[in-house]
């Protein structure tokens, strides 16, 4: 096949789609598990996030927890406790705690990737530059924080036996706090569970695999282009700017990388239609023929995650609303995309109410190029499908927004919660 150097929009938006690893879009789409129908095992999770290479973590719970659910929109319902087991399972976990893109899940075998930015880290360098200089200024205490881990962990910050003052800044963290995520960042700790969501903190010798604290540590500028490299298949189609936020590279860092693999043939850059900068591909790009999926998307679903690309690639201008004041909201609190047929068509706000066993629409509102009546029934049937998956009992539409008279219908729901 010839190597491309130039995509239609559509055939990018193709491209992204497949490379994300929704089922009947990707030429190499999750093998042996069909949504629906065939059970999802834990192979089939793991195989995903090595595709995606990482899910992001959020602790927003008013619909469910956010890394639960691009493997729903992905692979179809599923155990929830399957991603609890490869996260924090014991020593023969498949995943592990990092900041990848923001707070993460990622492969196991990855973490010799991330050490260069741990020590960095331990350096006092990087991006938390409050936490570096909180280290810096307190390192008596970030050493006898480390100290009680290894003698008592896994434990939580609220469990030190000096947990000490809550400040002003880092969403008013205790100083405790602060000591183990600035271990954490810097590869001293892990996370060793979770109790609801908070993190329990442990040794990495006590928490990872013994072949992965093995392996032998590559050099910054090689682990680097090995995360661009995930990057670039996770993306299909990406911009410099795009593939270094995957894993919130620097800029210099990422602009160095790019150029080496650009010349060692790794990535070709290519031209988008529409897009006013280079792009890049793998030298073997398949272009699906199709992509038609119908999924709800996580509002840090890594498909749409970076804003402009999303507008970009779709033309829909996406934004968190979660802290916007309720008034200045346009779509809502916890809106998620709805993709189908290739196009963001539909955005909506979920809430889970589990006491009354019922899927709250909150909003929902159809993007300016969707029909309506062509996006109701699809959407609801997707409603019904991720209430299922929730152990809900009922979607009811309770809130507003020009596509809510449509859904309602189609969910033939009249009944309130």
């Amino acid at each position: 096949m010839p190597r491309p150097d130039s995509l239609s929009l559509r055939e990018a938006r193709r491209v992204a789609i497949a490379a994300q690893g929704f089922p009947n879009g990707a030429p190499n789409s999750i093998p042996d598990a069909t949504p629906d129908t065939d059970p999802v095992e834990a192979r089939h999770v793991r195989r995903l996030i090595g595709r995606l290479g990482l899910v992001q973590i959020d602790s927003v719970n008013v619909l469910v927890r956010s890394h639960y659910l691009p493997l729903f929109s992905r692979l179809g319902p599923y155990e929830a406790a399957l991603l609890d087991r490869l996260a924090y399972g014991g020593k023969r976990r498949a995943l592990f705690e990092y900041w990848g893109h923001e707070a993460s899940l990622i492969p196991v075998e990855q973490q010799p990737l991330f050490r260069w930015r741990m020590a960095r880290a331990e350096r006092g360098e990087g991006t938390y530059g409050e936490l570096a200089r909180f280290a810096t200024e307190r390192r008596p205490y970030i050493d006898s924080v480390l100290a009680e881990v290894a003698a008592r962990g896994p434990m939580g910050a609220s469990e030190l036996s000096e947990a000490g003052r809550g400040a002003g800044g880092w969403w008013g963290w205790s100083d405790g706090k602060r000591a183990l995520e600035y271990l954490f960042w810097a590869g001293l700790v892990t996370t060793a569970g979770r109790r609801g969501f908070e993190r329990l903190y442990d040794l990495p010798e006590r928490v990872l695999p013994a072949a992965i604290l093995d392996t032998p540590t590559p050099e910054e500028a090689e682990a680097q282009r090995a995360l661009l490299r995930i990057a670039a298949r996770a993306h299909g189609v990406a911009t410099e700017r795009d593939l270094r936020d995957y894993h919130r590279l620097d800029l210099a860092d990422a602009r160095l990388r790019i150029a080496e693999l650009v010349e060692a043939g790794e990535l070709l850059p290519v031209t988008v239609e529409g897009w006013d900068r280079t792009a890049y591909v793998i030298p073997d790009l398949r272009i699906p023929r199709k992509a038609p999926a119908r999924a709800l998307l996580s509002p840090f679903d890594s498909l749409v995650w970076e804003r402009q690309r999303t507008e970009r690639l779709f033309g829909a201008r996406i934004r968190l609303e979660i802290y916007t004041p309720a008034h200045k909201r346009e779509h809502g609190y916890y809106v998620l995309p709805f993709l189908m047929d290739e196009r963001i068509a539909a955005r909506v706000d979920l809430k889970s109410d589990r006491k009354a066993a019922c899927l709250l629409v909150q909003a929902a509102h159809a993007e300016p190029h969707a029909s309506v009546d062509a996006v109701a029934p699809a959407l609801a049937a997707e409603l019904r499908r991720l209430a299922g998956w929730l152990g809900l009992e009922r979607v009811t539409v309770v809130g507003t927004g020009d596509l809510a008279p449509a859904l309602a219908r189609a969910l033939g729901d009249g009944q309130a919660c």
